[in-house]
């Protein structure tokens, strides 16, 4: 199978550089800058190498470097904003501040599109730049191919070493022919098969686990998440009843979500599930605790004590499955995962209960690869498609101190929210949306009586990383259909209102 390195220098695109070369059903991993030796690059036998952007200055000694002799290791390679850079300052061309030719955003770059990186695009186009230092002379055995107004060389290559840096940002979406210039990349200069596809992956995966978890018995913690549910229906094809699955509903979850994941995955899939009804043990563990941070602590210790209680009434269990995904893998900046990946990113949990080993089934897989996964798994639609949602649950939508009245009035506001967008055919118009309930009470009037009751916020964002996010133009019919509909079916709520921060300055979700 094909490979492309995603060399990673601090930027924080590394994972969306990774995930556009992947879209193209080519194989990319990152691995950070002082984690692998250009001996180890050339054994693995890359086909090209991606050096992605960064925060610092390549002229800092104490800026991230790389050993020059990697641009003589006969391997393409295609540097980005600091990468080209870097490039640029390894082959002894020299990198400088731009003080008054810095470029932040949409900047129009014209292109040599003779060059082989820029094959199929037009002479100039929008590219997403972010950048203070530019390269002012580039090296010896390097041409320009690209500039902007401000920035003389936006691209450079030496053609004979298969060497090319571009100053923007080709992985965004604002640089509108950006995946053309990743794909002359990946296949015009590397040559790359397209090789990597989920139906292979799943059928591979089932194989490998039959023979290897053969006769053992194996342990999966189940939130009802997708990567534990795809995870889940994974192993149960591959090894059938000896995977059990816990599933510990603490209370915290969305209107009926309990009873639909017990329904999914123990009636509809026969997999080995045990339901543990937590709802008062969580509940009475957070009586009082305003303090986000400490009902996450709360939550994630409570989950593991009640798991280590199933897990003990199951006697020996060899193999602990963790839902574990790509990202969580790079985060870990070693390369490696230390902590349980179940919904409440548990850690310490072999230190609890002895494991021979720990299967991590969907460690290379990045988020989007593993909603393809549980398709082809058929898992139903509304499971492998459901939004983020947070691991704490609505603990974290509920603004203040939690009880099981301010839950219930939250699951009923959040279930018409979401049938209201459902109705209007708008899911697909945002990423991710749901309702909060504040702390926050405010007159109001039923009938011809005074009321005192809570306001519900609102919440729609459009991303395609989560890294940053737009809060979504809903149409106002959907809603005042939603605001009509809580504040005369959910019990208790007198106001509602519509979040219209974007990320940043706010985050997503509200704690």
């Amino acid at each position: 199978m094909d490979k492309i390195l995603v060399l990673d220098f601090g930027g924080q695109y590394n994972q969306l550089i990774a995930r556009r070369v992947r879209e193209e059903h080519v194989y990319a991993e990152i691995k950070l800058f002082s984690k692998i030796t250009i001996d180890e690059i050339k054994n693995i036998g890359y086909k090209g190498i991606i050096f992605t952007g960064g925060p610092n200055s390549v002229y800092d000694p104490k800026s991230p470097h790389y050993d020059p002799a990697i641009l003589d290791a006969g391997i393409p390679i295609l540097g980005i904003c600091y990468g080209d850079q870097l490039m640029a300052f390894m082959a002894d061309g020299k990198v400088s501040s731009a003080e008054n030719s810095s470029e932040y955003g949409k900047t129009e770059v014209f292109f040599d599109n003779t060059n082989v990186l820029f094959k199929d695009t037009p002479n100039s186009s929008i590219c997403w730049m972010s950048h203070t230092d530019y390269i002012s002379t580039i090296p010896e055995g390097f041409k320009k191919i690209a500039h902007t107004e401000k920035c003389p060389f936006a691209g450079m290559c030496n053609e004979e070493k298969k060497l090319f840096g571009v100053q923007f940002h080709p992985e965004v979406t604002h640089t509108v022919f950006g995946k053309q210039i990743l794909n002359n990349f990946i296949f015009e200069v590397c040559k790359c098969n397209k090789d990597w596809k989920m139906e292979n992956f799943v059928e591979s995966s089932i194989e490998k686990y039959k023979k290897e978890l053969a006769g053992k018995k194996v342990l999966l913690a189940l939130s009802g998440g997708v990567d534990s549910s795809v995870a889940a229906v994974l192993l149960h094809k591959a090894i059938g009843q000896n995977l059990t699955c816990v599933f510990v509903d603490h209370g915290l979850l969305r209107k009926n979500e309990g009873d639909f994941v017990e329904k999914t995955f123990g009636t509809g899939f026969g997999i080995n599930l045990i339901r543990v009804n937590a709802e008062d043990r969580f509940l009475s563990k957070l009586a009082g605790v305003t303090e986000p941070e400490k009902k996450r602590k709360i939550i994630g210790e409570e989950f593991i004590r009640v798991f280590e209680d199933e897990a003990k009434k199951l006697g020996k269990i060899n193999v602990l499955v963790q839902g574990t995904i790509y990202p969580d893998v790079i985060e870990s900046g070693n390369g490696t995962s230390a902590v349980i990946k179940s919904h409440h990113n548990v850690g310490g949990l072999p230190d609890v209960i002895s494991f021979e080993e720990i299967v991590e089934p969907l460690r290379d897989l990045f988020k989007d690869e593993v909603r393809e996964v549980g398709t082809q798994l058929g898992i139903p639609y509304e499971l492998v498609w459901r939004q983020p949602f947070p691991g704490p649950g609505l603990a974290v939508r509920v603004i203040g101190d939690i009880t099981k009245e301010k839950l219930d009035i939250l699951r009923d506001a959040d279930a018409i929210f979401r049938e209201e967008v459902a109705n209007a055919g708008a899911e697909k118009s945002t990423n991710q949306y749901f309702a909060v309930l504040t702390d926050v009470k405010s007159v109001g009037v039923m009938g011809d009586a005074r009321t005192y009751g809570r306001t519900i916020v609102l919440r729609a964002v459009t991303t395609d990383d989560f890294m940053t996010a737009e809060w979504t133009r809903l149409p106002f019919e959907v809603l005042e259909r939603s605001s009509s509909r809580i504040t005369n079916e959910v019990k208790g709520i007198t106001r509602v209102v519509y979040d219209i921060t974007s990320k940043p300055p706010a985050t997503v979700e509200w704690e």
